[in-house]
Parts: structure tokens; C-alpha cells; sequence
């Protein structure tokens, strides 16, 4: 019988080795190649136990396994066998949750806790379910080379990060999830690999002969023997969905997929895990980062679409960011007038075939309103990329009082999109999100920081105040600090989010997926905006001094104002609020 855990996918090799290390000592046996290039150990080779391992290709050294499932020592390590079967499920009667009405909360594991571990996630659990959170969007888990890293420098996709407790942490951090009602969506990266730690070309023709992306290496999926580089990227997707039961996979920067063949991967991902979800009974969903604002990835295979189940709106997020802050630099130029915000409210993106200053060009076309749901936008006020991205890291919280957050809160919650809160929103953290990586090479962690510094000039930003990334106090520093959910001001905040969570329970009209139940109104010059979703309104004053609405009667659900008083004055026809406060009326 032969091992299939010690298979490997080399087509150009001229000879492989499995190199095996058992109690210290390290043995080589010939592998044989079969008609599909795939290599396999002799029948000789056969362990029931957990063992270090990797292969000798030709004359070079020993790389660890392509589809390794565990890192112990690192990335330029031996791999170490894990079999996912052994750990013994408990969320057998979970039947999975559906995207359409859901609210995600985007966490990362490092920061997310003290001690940086699936394990200590878990003991959050509560406090997340009690501000309603459906599903948990986990930043990318797969091995990178060093101790802390956003996860997006990952060269061995199918190990978890043994810093955060590797593979089995994750399938427990998963069934604690299901037993909470939390599903899980893992971020995964396709695009590109990390800079460090990528052995992939001495097995074969993984990477594509093209310049690679600003973050790394592309992968082939269009060249010569790009069939099993699609598949490797395939049974990864089905490796999260099915052997550790995630619910969905957030796709990295989506737009950085360069294939040309006919039938996309992103399709042909879509049809495979449209499959696993009819074996398994469950929604499976696939999210999409894309800076393309095509809805042809959210429109469904019968009609000519990829099929996928939801993409990201950053039209939103620019939107609501500038209407709070003002800030009007870099991509942030175009949604200056209040007015972007609300055609963003009413149409899901506001570049829809317009011009776009920041890319000097027409971008974008239309959603069909009349027949897409709005449930297909994933929309944020704050996000790692949008946070973690500036300068210094600031959150929302730096800038803006309690009411100008309460109002992002509102407007992201009971929107017509599904909603996302990045951690620590919640309760206005105060801690920053930067950028933080932990490159053993020195050269390594050099260009990463020039690479920053050359980003933020784009948008006007001050490269002095820019933090190192490899300095391990920017990486501290990002930590939440949850002793703030017991200030005063931090705890009104966190209580404000929680009602916001029983609204959308509660009201039906809120998680409508119907673009055409969505109408909005606004004063560009008195700043004020009026959302009706069905029947219930949500009217928020941008301005710093009280403003006059129109309103019509309807009991008041919610409201919030930096000073406490959200309604100073209300008629039948009107209502007065304070500076920087919403409000939530209810069907009369």
C-alpha cells in the first residue's frame, strides 16, 4: 500500500526523493513517477505516525511539501503530517448559514486577543454573538515565513500558522464557531505568493511567466500545465470547506487573477463548491475582493456570470469615509458630494461606467438593479485594508466623535448591503491597525518598508510618520486592548452596536434584499440624508450643529448623538437633530 500523504506534483523533475525524519535521523527513498508527473514513495513507505518530511528534487535541497498540512519550525522547514479526519466534530447537527441577512465580523488572529491564538479567540465568542454577529471573516491563517504577519505573505497555503496554534486549533476555533451559531470565513490568497518561504517553482511550473503583482509571484493559470497549478488552487478551496467545515472564503484581490482561459477559475471554483454544498446540505458562499466593480462576478452562471455568492463594495466604504471625515485625497477625490454617498445607498457602486480621477479613466458598469440583491455587496466603514493602509493606521475613532461612528455603525448595519465590522469597531477601539510583518531577513524587511513609504505618496500621506513594519511595537501596538469595553464612552458605544444587532433582528425591512425598497433623499448643503428601507427611516445629520429633516410619525427605534440627545425637537412633519446624531424610526 502506498502512502498517498507523500505524493507530489513534479512534471519536470528528473528524479525525487522522499526524505523522512524519525527521531532525528533522516532517510531518502526514490520516488516514482507516474503518467500524470505526479511522484509516489515505494510501497515500502508506509507510516501510521505523525512524521517530518519533505522531498529532494534532482540535485537541490530538501523543500517542504507543496500541500504540507503542518510547519512546525517554519516555512523553510521539514513539513510534518496531519490528518484532519482524526479530530472528532461536534457540530454535526450545524446546518450552515446563508450570506443574505448575515452581518461579519473580519477578525485577525494576532491582534484579535492578548495572546494571539485560535485557542483565546474562542473565548470571545460571546461578546461577539452579542453585538449579532452571523459569521467570522478570518484574515489569512496559511504558514508564512516569521512570527506575525496580516497573512497576506503566505507560501504554503494548506498549513495554518503554527503561531496561532496550527491545524488542530483551527478545527477547534471552527466546531466552537458552529456551537455558538458563528459560521467561519476563511480569507484565502490566490493571487500571489509571499516573498519568502516559496518553494513552489522547484516543483514545477507554478508560477506564471508574466511580472508578477505589486505583492508577489502570480500563479499559472492559463499557461502550459496550468491544469494541476488550477487544481492545487481548487482541493486548497475544498480543503477549508470540506476536511475543516468553513462556511465560505473571502477571495483575495480577485482582479489580480491573470487567466485568459475560457471558462475563468473563478467559475470553475464556483461549480465545485456548488457541488460540495449539495453533498454536504449546507450554504457555502464565496466572497470576492475585487477593485473592478464588474457584477458580473456576483451574477449567476445561468446568466453568463461566475456565480459568485457576494464581492466587496469599497465605493461604500469611500463614501461613508468621506461624508464623516472630509478627507478628500487619492481615491477618496470622486466621493466628495454627499450625493456619491447616496447613489451608492441606492445603486451598490458609485463608478459604474463614470470616470474615475484616481485611475484617470471610465471604470465600473451597473448593477441590475431590478433583479440582483443588494445582500451580494459586502460593505464596511472600516476594514484592515482601509486601516491598516493609511499612514499611521488610525481607525475611524482617531478622527471622528461618538456619534459620527454611531452614524457609520447605522448606516453599515441597517443599510441595504450585507454588513462587516472590522474588530475592535464595535467599541471605537483606540488602538491602531497597522502594518506589521516579522521577515527574518533583514534585506527582506528593508524593501517591505521602502515598498510602503513609495505606496503612501500616491495618496499625499507623510512618509515620516510611516511606522517600520518590522519593528515589533507596530505589530503590539495593533492589538486590541479590551479593557476599553468597560470605559464609559467605549461601553456606550459597544451598547449602541448591540442595539443596532436587535434592530436587525427584529425588523424585516432592514435586511430586505430588494434594491427598489431602498429610497434616499439629502441635502447636499445642510448636510443631512434620509434612507428609507421599506418602512422604516434612518435620517442622519452629518453637520456639527442641529439640523431640521423632513420626517414623517413613526416610533423612534434607536438613536444616538455624541452629546446623548440624538432628537432635540419633533412635529409631524419634521425633525430636529443634533449635530452629528441618527435616528431610527420604525413603521408607523
Amino acid at each position: 500500500m502506498i502512502d498517498e500523504r507523500f505524493a507530489v506534483w513534479a512534471p519536470t523533475a528528473r528524479e525525487v526523493h522522499l526524505v523522512l525524519r524519525v527521531n532525528g535521523q533522516e532517510t531518502a527513498h526514490e520516488m516514482r513517477r507516474g503518467d500524470d508527473d505526479w511522484w509516489r514513495p515505494g510501497a515500502s513507505v508506509v507510516t501510521s505516525l505523525d512524521v517530518d518530511y519533505g522531498f529532494r528534487v534532482d540535485d537541490g535541497g530538501t523543500f517542504p511539501d507543496p500541500r504540507s498540512r503542518r510547519q512546525p519550525s517554519g516555512v523553510h522547514e521539514l513539513s510534518r503530517t496531519f490528518e484532519p479526519a482524526d479530530h472528532v466534530w461536534a457540530d454535526t447537527g450545524w446546518t450552515g448559514r446563508q450570506l443574505a441577512g448575515s452581518t461579519i465580523y473580519e477578525m485577525h488572529v494576532g491582534t484579535f486577543t492578548p495572546e494571539g491564538t485560535l485557542d483565546a479567540a474562542v473565548t470571545r465568542l460571546p461578546h461577539l454573538a452579542s453585538i449579532g454577529v452571523d459569521f467570522i471573516e478570518v484574515l489569512p491563517v496559511n504558514a508564512f515565513n516569521g512570527a506575525h504577519n496580516w497573512g497576506y505573505d503566505g507560501v504554503l497555503w494548506y498549513a495554518v500558522h503554527e503561531g496561532y496554534g496550527g491545524p488542530a486549533a483551527y478545527q477547534r476555533f471552527v466546531d466552537a464557531c458552529h456551537a455558538a451559531n458563528i459560521g467561519v470565513i476563511q480569507d484565502v490568497v490566490y493571487n500571489h505568493l509571499g516573498p519568502s518561504g516559496n518553494y513552489l517553482p522547484q516543483f514545477g511550473p507554478y508560477l506564471s511567466m508574466e511580472a508578477g503583482t505589486t505583492w508577489g509571484s502570480s500563479l499559472n493559470l492559463d499557461g502550459a500545465d496550468s491544469g494541476p497549478v488550477r487544481r492545487y488552487i481548487i482541493d486548497n478551496a475544498l480543503m477549508w470547506l470540506g476536511e475543516y467545515h468553513v462556511d465560505g472564503l473571502r477571495l483575495d484581490a480577485v482582479h489580480a487573477l491573470r487567466d485568459h482561459r475560457a471558462i475563468h477559475l473563478l467559475e470553475e471554483l464556483a461549480v465545485e463548491v456548488a457541488a460540495l454544498s449539495a453533498a454536504t446540505g449546507r450554504p457555502l458562499s464565496l466572497v470576492a475582493e475585487s477593485d473592478l466593480n464588474d457584477p458580473r462576478l456576483i451574477t449567476p452562471r445561468e446568466a453568463n456570470g461566475y456565480g459568485l455568492d457576494g464581492q466587496w463594495s469599497d465605493d461604500f466604504h469611500h463614501a461613508v469615509h468621506v461624508a464623516l471625515t472630509g478627507e478628500t485625497t487619492g481615491y477618496y477625490a470622486d466621493f466628495e458630494p454627499l450625493g456619491a454617498l447616496a447613489k451608492v445607498l441606492r445603486a451598490g457602486f458609485l463608478h459604474d461606467g463614470t470616470y474615475s480621477s484616481f485611475r484617470g479613466r471610465v471604470h465600473g458598469r451597473p448593477i441590475d438593479t431590478e433583479r440582483m440583491p443588494t445582500w451580494r455587496l459586502v460593505v464596511s466603514s472600516q476594514n484592515h485594508d482601509q486601516i491598516g493602509n493609511r499612514a499611521v493606521g488610525d481607525r475611524l475613532a482617531a478622527q471622528l466623535d461618538a456619534g459620527q461612528l454611531a452614524i457609520a455603525a447605522t448606516l453599515t448595519l441597517l443599510g441595504p448591503y450585507t454588513p462587516m465590522l472590522f474588530m475592535g469597531e464595535e467599541w471605537g477601539a483606540s488602538t491602531p491597525w497597522q502594518f506589521f510583518t516579522s521577515h527574518p531577513e533583514p534585506e527582506l524587511g528593508e524593501a517591505t518598508a521602502r515598498g510602503r513609504i513609495a505606496e503612501f505618496a500616491r495618496m499625499g500621506w507623510d512618509p515620516s510618520v510611516v511606522p517600520d513594519p518590522q519593528d515589533p511595537a507596530t505589530f503590539e501596538r495593533s492589538k486590541l486592548d479590551w479593557h476599553e469595553v468597560t470605559h464609559p464612552l467605549h461601553a456606550r458605544i459597544l451598547e449602541f452596536y448591540r442595539a443596532l444587532a436587535a434592530v436587525r433582528r427584529s425588523n424585516p425591512d432592514v435586511t430586505d434584499p430588494r434594491f427598489t425598497r431602498t429610497t434616499v433623499e439629502f441635502s447636499e448643503a445642510d448636510a443631512w440624508l434620509r434612507l428609507r428601507r421599506g418602512q422604516t427611516r434612518i435620517l442622519v445629520n452629518f453637520g456639527a450643529s442641529p439640523q431640521s429633516l423632513p420626517a414623517s410619525v413613526g416610533p423612534v427605534l434607536i438613536a444616538f448623538a455624541t452629546d446623548g440627545t440624538a432628537v432635540l425637537r419633533r412635529d409631524s412633519e419634521s425633525i430636529v437633530l443634533a449635530g452629528h446624531a441618527v435616528v431610527v424610526l420604525g413603521p408607523s
